[in-house]
């Protein structure tokens, strides 16, 4: 046990700094973002100093519909990251969310690098977080209910990642029950559920197999931000460019199908997978999403500037958010859902 335990810190903290680079983001595959345009209102009567982004999010008010996303836990350095991550949650009164608390489910050791989170940011969202594949193995739930004890957590993320557990030296490919797995935890853990990816996508058959078994929300999490594939091609020292790299559907895609499912179901749509400046953040709003997420700019950023840094990205984002809507003629963010977005291909 205790030479697997290191297997995860070393993997844990390969992770991590292959995320501080550049080196793992998508080569040939964007979030596509970049296909679409706003449609100028030239006779906008939006009074940009009144337009509020405040809202409530698992049963908590937040001041901007923005996540930190799930991002580190289990080793030394993520004690630090959290840390001072969740005093950028706390200073924005944003949701944030802990890595995979896997760590903590055989073993205690590293649990302080999770609890620090809720210690930090006390007001706020916190989002628990397990993989797929460890849930399939459960037998029963009181470890899981104890994640969530840990952090006190308002929500339970449960992440897929099955092209990376394929890639993976020590990976679990096996999701043999997942969807019932995902029904089960639902009836017994006492949190709201949110089902992410990790950088391939949610497809609109995926997302409604979710919901109908009764998940909270879904985190599109799509291709074009981290390839988790390039990072553990990366790991594997492999020389050769493997095809797997950009795998997965793009962010815009997954939101725009996805939403759709809103006629129909009640449910949280998060847009995330490559959102890395203010313009793909407000298209992710434009295209149907209730809350964005970044992961690897904000690390970056963080190892760059600082909490300080960090929140004024945020900031910045909203801000220029702000301006969008002005120009688009959208009071708030519903508004800014209802048609204000095109393809380009159709402007020409």
């Amino acid at each position: 046990m205790a030479d697997n335990n290191n297997l995860i810190t070393k993997r844990k903290k390969e992770h991590l700094e292959l995320c501080l680079t550049d080196k793992v983001s998508f080569k040939n595959k964007t979030n596509g973002f970049e296909n679409y345009d706003f449609i100028h209102c030239a006779i906008t009567e939006v009074d940009i100093n009144k337009i509020d982004f405040t809202t409530s999010f698992l049963s908590k008010t937040i001041s901007y519909p923005f996540i930190i996303s799930c991002m580190t836990g289990g080793t030394e350095e993520a004690e630090n990251i959290n840390l001072r991550l969740a005093t950028v949650a706390s200073e924005l009164n944003i949701p944030i969310g802990v890595g995979s608390q896997r760590r903590s489910i055989s073993n205690n050791k590293y649990d302080n690098s999770y609890k620090i989170i809720r210690d930090k940011a006390k007001r706020v969202p916190v989002l628990g977080n397990i993989g797929a594949a460890q849930i399939v193995q459960l037998k029963e739930y009181s470890n899981l209910q104890r994640l969530v004890d840990l952090v006190e957590a308002d929500v339970m993320v449960i992440h897929l990642n099955p092209l990376q557990e394929l890639l993976q030296k020590e990976g679990e490919p096996n999701f043999i029950g997942l969807l019932q797995s995902i029904n089960n935890i639902k009836k017994k853990l006492n949190v709201s559920i949110i089902v992410k990816e990790v950088g391939s996508g949610i497809s609109f058959y995926s997302a409604k197999k979710l919901l109908e078994v009764g998940v909270d929300g879904i985190d599109v999490a799509g291709a074009g931000g981290t390839s988790w594939a390039g990072v553990e091609i990366m790991r594997n020292k492999n020389k050769k460019y493997n095809q797997f790299w950009d795998w997965g559907l793009p962010t815009s895609y997954c939101i725009r199908n996805i939403h759709t499912l809103k006629e129909k179901y009640n449910f949280s749509l998060i847009g995330s997978g490559g959102i890395n400046d203010e313009f793909e953040n407000a298209k992710a709003f434009a295209l149907g999403a209730d809350l964005t997420a970044s992961a690897r700019i904000i690390l970056q950023t963080l190892n760059n500037s600082g909490t300080s840094g960090v929140i004024n990205l945020i900031s910045s984002w909203f801000d220029t958010l702000k301006k969008i809507m002005f120009l688009t003629g959208s009071n708030n963010l519903p508004e800014l859902r209802d048609n204000k977005i095109i393809k380009k291909e159709n402007l020409y």
